[in-house]
């Protein structure tokens, strides 16, 4: 069955994201639908994209993350020339400083062994 990044089932999934209510219950629900590695890898383009924004050269965010100079080339090329996403979250980002600077809150989850 061939599939799309934007049919049915990838819907499914935003819904799921966006209905998640804090950042407790997505840290629990990324970890359980990625292994570690996997968020630490989107963890760290996100980090990428927000130093391309900074104008930081791609030299220090390859020191800086570990990803490759073709991954940061290629989240550069969807920076500037993407859907908005990235574009729609900095301004997210920097237009309200409690996501950005919210305190890391974290309780006692059942299900969070392992989790910082």
């Amino acid at each position: 069955m061939s599939r799309t990044w934007n049919d049915k089932i990838s819907k499914d999934l935003i819904k799921a994201l966006i209905s998640l209510k804090n950042e407790d219950e997505a840290l629990i629900f990324l970890r359980d639908l990625m292994t570690e590695q996997e968020i630490i890898e989107v963890s760290k383009r996100w980090q990428a994209v927000r130093m391309l924004d900074q104008n930081i050269p791609y030299t220090l965010i390859v020191k800086e993350t570990g990803l490759s100079s073709t991954t940061i080339a290629r989240i550069s090329n969807w920076l500037q020339n993407g859907t908005g996403g990235y574009e729609l979250m900095l301004d997210r980002w920097e237009a309200e400083p409690e996501i950005s600077n919210k305190q890391h809150h974290h309780s006692s989850h059942p299900f969070g062994k392992g989790l910082p």
